[in-house]
């Protein structure tokens, strides 16, 4: 056996001394930490390690300590959070703001039961983290300024209760004042995966607004479960800011100079929009959807933001009508837009319902911003312009057998014609005969011949198919069509003279 000099021996004693202390200290400054943090006891496991080179042994002899458990019990997570506004800023007043953690009820977003937090006050006092000290759900929030920040909030799940288990759901539920304007904020939080002290889990928007001034729908994030202090399993430590916007944040509404109008008319329209937001929105968007038979009137808009006038740009494709205005609406700003249609024969056959929507970017964060459809329904009569035809024309000598009138051809009064509804028709002293409000559609009328004795069926020598006493005539809605007769005296004993 080989025997190692004083030297060595003072090195392994001063090595040896060394990991004890350090087994002593790390483990206390632990434990004071853990206390001071969540009021709970912490699994803490030490272990310390030490190496040393021996000049007689080639190579490292690795000394590893046992490891022992200096404390134990269940953990609380706590997930510290701040609500923020639209903008990502502090409100300036946080009163009537509270914020609760619920149980899912399914895969659909409904609320279930609030999540049952384990109480911080094991002794009398209170013990949990600041803001939150009584862990209580739901929490008001205060205008209490914590570090400089206020608006702050959090919640301690419990470990030893399964509350931070592989495929847990909390809705996470922001709750503005009812007189502030505010929207309510839903976000889902999911435990995606556990591996030892590492915990995965991702938040979801569920009202349809991005969780964060970022503009993300979703986050996934990957936090410590030891160390409760820094465990993110919140908004505000993932920079997901539970931001709160209004419940409205530009609004339009769509008015008409009349509620009824006819064929020819041309009606006035206002789009009336207004910014409650508590930012500037820039670059608006106005798109209106116009109903059947309805047209645009070029260089008919007009454009004002708060009295003063506004240049926009209008595009129109088909039915749509688009109008980018070319400035800025401040905050409870209001404008108008104001333009003409016309109302064309093709508008008895519509609806008269056309819908306006806004879209706009708000100057704070740059989200888009919509409202819409707001709703207008014009009343069109039919006027002149109705779905019955007309049919009209006339009974006449027909001297030259070409079917037309011409001077010197005298008309045939009282001449009796039928159409194929039934109606008796009677022409003037001219020969002259009008039907108003015919179906469309093929139509037949025929000329009865006993009603003008002494004469008969002019023959036509331009058109066959009028040497007949009856005429087919196709009439579309709302037209007007002619069918002639042209008769000549009768010869005595039957023919034509």
């Amino acid at each position: 056996m080989t025997k190692r000099s004083p030297q060595i021996q003072f090195w392994r004693v001063l090595v040896f001394l060394w990991l004890w202390l350090i087994g002593l200290a790390l483990p206390l400054t632990l434990a004071a930490q853990t206390t001071q943090t969540t009021g709970r006891s912490l699994a803490v496991i030490n272990q310390a390690q030490g190496a040393y080179q021996d000049p007689n042994r080639p190579g490292d002899v690795l000394r590893v300590s046992s490891p022992r458990v200096l404390l134990d019990g269940s953990q609380l997570i706590d997930p510290l959070g701040q609500i923020l506004d639209c903008g990502g800023r502090e409100f300036g007043d946080y009163t009537g703001f509270s914020i609760a953690l619920f149980e899912p009820a399914g895969d659909t977003g409904e609320l279930g039961a609030l999540v049952a937090l384990t109480p911080t006050v094991p002794s009398g006092t209170p013990q949990g983290i600041p803001p939150n000290v009584l862990n209580v759900n739901p929490y008001s929030i205060t205008n209490a300024a914590i570090a400089g920040r206020r608006g702050l909030y959090n919640f301690l799940l419990d470990v030893g209760r399964g509350q931070v288990e592989l495929g847990r759901s909390y809705i996470l539920v922001v709750n503005p004042p009812p007189t502030g304007g505010l929207a309510q904020r839903r976000v889902r939080l999911t435990i995606t995966q556990r591996q030892g002290d590492l915990l995965t889990y991702t938040a979801t928007a569920l009202d349809g607004r991005p969780i964060g001034v970022d503009g993300r729908f979703s986050l996934e994030s990957t936090v410590v479960v030891t160390d409760a202090a820094q465990v993110p399993l919140s908004l505000i430590a993932l920079q997901i800011n539970a931001t709160v916007c209004e419940s409205q944040e530009v609004q339009i509404v769509k008015t008409g100079d009349r509620a009824a109008a006819e064929p020819g008319d041309v009606v006035t329209y206002r789009l009336t929009f207004r910014n409650p937001a508590a930012t500037t929105l820039i670059d608006p968007i106005i798109t209106d959807t116009l109903p059947t038979g309805f047209q645009y009137v070029p260089d008919s808009v007009r454009v004002q933001v708060g009295g003063a006038a506004v240049p926009v740009v209008v595009t129109t494709n088909g039915s749509q009508v688009t109008f980018t205005l070319q400035g800025q609406v401040p905050p409870n700003g209001q404008g108008i837009v104001a333009y003409a249609v016309r109302i064309t024969p093709d508008g008895v056959r519509g609806s008269g319902r056309n819908s306006a929507a806004i879209a706009a970017t708000r100057l704070d964060n740059r989200f888009t911003v919509r409202d819409g459809p707001s709703i207008f329904t014009i009343r069109v009569r039919p006027g002149i312009a109705a779905d019955c035809a007309t049919l009209l024309g006339r009974v006449f000598v027909d001297k030259n057998f070409d079917g037309e009138q011409q001077p010197g051809e005298p008309g045939i009064g009282n001449a009796v014609l039928f159409m194929d509804d039934g109606n008796r028709i009677v022409t003037d002293a001219n020969g002259l005969y009008s039907v108003i409000n015919v179906l469309p559609g093929p139509r037949t009328i025929a000329l009865d011949l006993t009603s003008v004795a002494g004469y008969t069926l002019a023959p036509n020598l331009q058109i066959l198919e009028r040497n007949s006493p009856s005429r087919l005539v196709r009439l579309s809605p709302g037209s007007t069509a002619r069918a002639n007769f042209g008769i000549t005296p009768a010869v005595q004993g039957g023919g034509t003279r």
